[in-house]
């Protein structure tokens, strides 16, 4: 009786003081002393009682304080025990304060969570595989016989473990991966193709060339036969094919008297790296100085020229901005030079960075396997995209990236440039700009430059019907400076 008479004083009093809110709510201290009564009234009264109907007593009461218009509620402290509530003074109070509750919280830190664990992702190790017999078995036996060992052969229970460095190993025969597969592969047949080829006018060879990094780099080099060596060219193919592109181009400069080096650069050709992946394109450039170097001092005495098609062109630039390496060249040539890359979205500048650091080796399913159109000769297009050590697939997103860092340093430092060059392009060129050739020649400060400029070619100027005619003038060049 006690508990129900008490409960009823409370509820008449809170109806009473609710009642007089409404009247005025300019008046909150009255609010505050009237319910201080209430509460000092209740807890005089349930002293008698038992404290479980005092616990329900008071949580009605804090039920229906709660309930009053939250416009007109104020913060107050009493004590060490008492609680502070935020003034709101709009009915966003309850959004505002579900935004900010331990549940909601909770909630976004796993939403937040679960997106950086999906991110992650691509980090993952990938499991070492054994590869299969059978498929070895399959292989052509000229192949398997320039291809690497199986790196999952028989090993000794024990044993010591000798450790060798990269530079001096042709290639990583304790490796498994799908990766390190592929590239074996690659570089057979890279292999292959050198050995099978008998030109009696020329000698091809090849060699494994060791980097800084300690990866390997597939190299061939064509020798004139008949003809006296008076100069030597390196060669830089442009982005997703390789150096045994150019060997009818190498063949032709035999034939008048210059001896001709390829590198086919990280990731590319028989290479070592994921097929058309490149982590830096400043690795490029710092591997085709330490060719460079290679070649000079087993050509002691004769001029050196480069070449770099697209990218290749761009790599090449870069490194003779060093003026170390621009002494030691004689000139170079340029064919359809990566130094204007825009990409088919501006966006794609903005995210490119961020992209490439989280999803370097995503492949962009917007771009065309193919890509552009390259050539108007029907027989060079079936000859490049049929060709396994070329490249077909979607460009990686870190490569991408790597390409608009390499041209945008080189837009800013053209007038740099002091080594003789002659840069050749396409005006229908849609891979790289044309216009960007001109910008070169414009601003460059080299004292012999030359530029020339074929109207409705495209892209490979060295695979164009008219190839006969560029070429020419390529060597036309090379022979007015030795």
């Amino acid at each position: 009786m006690i508990c129900l008479g008490t409960t009823a004083i409370i509820e008449t009093r809170i109806l009473v003081f609710h009642v007089k809110k409404r009247k005025s709510h300019r008046k909150p201290k009255r609010l505050f002393i009237e319910e201080a009564e209430v509460q000092s009234q209740s807890q005089t009264q349930f002293k008698s009682s038992s404290s479980s109907s005092a616990s329900s007593a008071l949580l009605l009461l804090h039920t229906r304080r709660s309930s009053l218009n939250p416009k007109h509620q104020m913060a107050t402290e009493r004590g060490n025990d008492a609680s502070s509530s935020l003034i709101l003074t709009s009915g966003a109070s309850g959004r505002i304060n579900a935004l900010f509750s331990l549940r909601a919280l909770r909630s976004l830190m796993m939403l937040i969570n679960a997106f950086f664990l999906l991110l992650l992702l691509p980090f993952r190790g990938r499991k070492r595989t054994a590869s299969s017999s059978s498929s070895s078995s399959s292989s052509s036996p000229s192949i398997i016989a320039l291809a690497e060992k199986s790196p999952k052969e028989e090993r000794q229970q024990r044993g010591p473990v000798v450790r060798v460095p990269t530079a001096i190993v042709p290639w990583k025969s304790s490796s498994s991966s799908p990766v390190d597969q592929e590239v074996a592969a690659r570089r057979a047949l890279a292999k292959l193709r050198v050995v099978q080829d008998d030109d009696e006018n020329s000698v091809r060879q090849f060699s494994i060339f060791g980097t800084s990094r300690g990866e390997t780099l597939f190299t061939q080099s064509w020798t004139p036969v008949s003809v006296n060596v008076r100069g030597v060219v390196i060669l830089m193919h442009g982005l997703n094919e390789h150096s045994g592109r150019y060997s009818d181009f190498a063949k032709q400069l035999n034939s008048n008297g210059f001896k001709v080096y390829g590198m086919d650069w990280i990731g590319h050709g028989g290479s070592e790296g994921l097929h058309a992946y490149v982590p830096s394109l400043d690795y490029a450039v710092t591997d085709m100085k330490s060719f460079l170097e290679k070649v000079l001092a087993e050509n002691p005495g004769l001029p050196c020229f480069c070449f770099g098609h697209s990218t290749g062109a761009a790599i090449i630039l870069k490194a003779m901005l060093d003026p170390k390496v621009e002494s030691s060249i004689e000139g170079v040539v340029l064919t359809s030079p990566a130094v204007g890359v825009q990409p088919s979205h501006p966006i794609f500048v903005v995210i490119a960075p961020i992209a490439s650091f989280l999803l370097p080796r995503y492949q962009i399913s917007a771009a065309n396997k193919k890509g552009m159109p390259v050539s108007r000769d029907p027989a060079a297009l079936v000859a490049k995209y049929s060709d396994p050590l070329v490249y077909t697939g979607s460009i990686r997103v870190r490569t991408g990236y790597e390409i608009l860092r390499i041209t945008s340093y080189l837009q800013q430092n053209l007038s740099k440039l002091r080594v003789p060059f002659l840069v050749l392009h396409g005006t229908a060129d849609t891979v790289t700009d044309p216009e960007a050739s001109q910008k070169l020649y414009n601003e460059a400060s080299s004292t012999d430059k030359s530029i020339k400029l074929f109207d409705g070619l495209l892209h490979d100027l060295l695979f164009e019907p008219e190839r006969e005619a560029i070429a020419k003038d390529i060597i036309d060049w090379l022979n007015q400076r030795i």
